[in-house]
């Protein structure tokens, strides 16, 4: 069993930062590979990007190409995901998950087995 923890969500103006954590603890958290999605109001569930349980990075989300960076510290079992130029459409809930698998396609979230409880962001002027 995995349990997984996000943090760091809040409102930022555009072209603001943020970052998320994503806490893992319970078997082996490190483990797993870390996805992060979100949900916007009326929309489906997006995949944004992955880390692989060696560090291997992929993004899901073309539309955050060059301002999100996901990372991992093994020692802390937390993912980050450090949001640069934020854009209003990047408003959402954002979840980390977890999966055996290698960062699995495609990003609907079927292949995660664990989630956590989600945290807001909101961008906004």
């Amino acid at each position: 069993q995995l349990q997984l923890v996000e943090s760091g969500g809040g409102l930022v103006q555009p072209g603001g930062s943020l970052r998320l954590s994503c806490a893992a603890s319970g078997f082996t958290p490190d483990y797993y590979a870390i996805g992060w999605f979100r949900q916007a109001p009326g929309k489906e569930r997006e995949g944004v990007s992955c880390i692989t349980n060696s560090g291997g990075t992929f993004n899901y989300a073309h539309s955050v190409k060059g301002r999100f960076t996901i990372s991992r510290d093994t020692a802390k079992n937390t993912v980050y995901l450090q949001m640069n130029s934020l854009k209003p459409e990047d408003t959402a809930v954002y979840y980390c998950a977890g999966t055996p698998l290698s960062c699995p396609l495609p990003p609907n979230g079927l292949e995660y087995d664990y989630w956590g409880q989600g945290t807001q962001v909101t961008v906004s002027s």
